[in-house]
């Protein structure tokens, strides 16, 4: 079966889900490709949208409306070529609109399963439960006579565990996109020892279209990316409660002053605690969760997780992409307020701020800021000379930064010496370009 037959039909579960939704938009859009060149006109492209929630659905249809027009938009050259033989479409909004109901006319939203019983390729994009995906998987590879290959999108969940409980035997591989899969370059590939290799160079080949880096992972829950985040989470969350027993401080003014080195001394996109609100405190709960039994030398857990679970306090992100509340409270995707776990409400940082940027002391005159540094030639030397006026400083702030990026160091080494990455390199390069990192954890900046 060649690359496109393979995606003659194809399914994406949980497809109006936040992952779903754009591992749907990119395979519409590659399947769309292929269905307009010339050897393939007549051929039949069904993708279905496979979800639980018929409003979910609906909103899904409206969202690829709107997302392919965008993608048309940047292609109009290539868009004339596919659509050459039409003389009809003379303008470029002619055939703006054609391309979008060609793409759309290939998308089926069903909230049933038996539609996957026809596809060749089934994309699984449901909960971090490794039992319903289990049991999702199971029931059409168990209904489905086409040998058809499955690419979960799972970002914790040890691949072989599926592979073997649902007896998908080498018809599986983890292709983990990150949100969201439209703009987010990387992908982690992970296969098991039973992946087979037509599998895998497919996924290479669809990966390669979509104009994604592959970064490969060996099969270990958690996988690099996570491997790392949870662990630099877990650091940011210990480091906030040794510094409010330390200076007796309450912890929501501890956990503001950690997301601030995180962010601004660290020069990341986002402070710590307002990454774990990003990804959700619920998720990054139930990923600890998963991850914790499969290490033998340490504890992936947090009771502060626990407690705001508790609370009610789970932070994510809204439908429209808005941030929810967690640890922070947030307006117009600003920081505003702390969580204060003892009085279970938020305080507002303008009461507390300027105490805790006090405490941490002064930025030296050569800090960089995240987004003036990504694209700057001289990167490395200007994070090398603000790094080094850290290490020298006896401030709060700087001393706190320099032991959390050497932590981060720690933890990206240990995932090579643990065999979740084949080299430092693959580490890096997932902080990178998945988490947006002006450099990689892997580094000499703090030694």
């Amino acid at each position: 079966m060649t690359y496109e037959d393979r995606l003659q039909n194809v399914s994406v579960l949980g497809a109006a889900g936040k992952m779903g939704s754009g591992i749907l938009l990119l395979t519409a859009v590659e399947m769309a490709d292929i269905s307009l060149k010339p050897e393939n006109k007549g051929k039949s492209f069904v993708l279905n949208a496979i979800d639980v929630s018929p409003e979910g659905l609906s909103g899904l249809m409206k969202y690829l409306r709107a997302q392919i027009r965008k993608v048309a938009e940047k292609k109009t050259v290539l868009l004339r070529k596919l659509y050459a033989d039409r003389d009809d479409l003379i303008e470029n909004y002619d055939i703006i609109d054609e391309y979008i109901f060609d793409v759309m006319n290939i998308v089926r939203p069903v909230t049933t399963m038996a539609a996957a019983y026809q596809s060749t390729l089934v994309f699984e994009a449901v909960s971090e439960n490794r039992d319903l995906k289990v049991k999702l998987l199971s029931d059409i590879d168990n209904n489905n006579e086409k040998g058809a290959w499955y690419f979960t999108n799972t970002s914790s969940v040890p691949i072989n565990l599926i592979e073997k409980e649902a007896k998908l035997e080498g018809r599986i591989l983890g292709f983990h996109f990150y949100n969201p899969p439209a703009v987010q370059r990387l992908v982690e590939l992970i296969v098991t020892e039973k992946t087979m290799d037509e599998v895998e160079n497919f996924a290479k080949d669809y990966a390669k279209n979509l104009k994604k880096i592959i970064v490969p992972s060996n099969d270990f829950a958690g996988f690099i990316g996570n491997g790392h985040f949870m662990r630099d989470a877990l650091h940011g969350i210990s480091e906030a409660k040794a510094l409010a027993e330390e200076k007796n401080i309450p912890l929501y003014k501890a956990i503001y002053i950690i997301n601030k080195i995180t962010q601004d001394y660290l020069v990341r996109p986002m402070g710590i605690f307002q990454l774990i609100d990003y990804v959700g405190i619920d998720v990054v709960q139930f990923i600890l969760n998963v991850m914790n039994p499969f290490v033998s030398d340490e504890d992936l857990h947090s009771d502060v997780l626990d407690k705001l679970m508790l609370q009610g306090v789970k932070g994510g992100q809204l439908s429209s992409g808005a941030q929810k509340d967690g640890f922070m409270k947030y307006k117009s995707g600003r920081i505003v307020a702390v969580w204060d776990m003892h009085k279970q409400t938020y305080v507002e940082t303008e009461k507390f701020q300027d105490e805790c940027n006090e405490m941490m002391g002064e930025l030296p005159s050569s800090a960089v800021a995240w987004k003036s540094i990504l694209r700057n030639k001289k990167k490395d030397d200007l994070l090398a000379a603000f790094f080094n006026d850290l290490k020298s400083s006896s401030d709060l702030g700087s001393s706190i930064a320099v032991k959390y990026g050497r932590r981060s160091k720690a933890i990206g080494e240990k995932l090579v010496t643990d065999n979740v990455a084949n080299e430092t390199d693959h580490v890096n390069t997932v902080m990178l370009t998945g988490f947006f990192h002006a450099y990689g954890p892997v580094n000499n900046f703090f030694d």
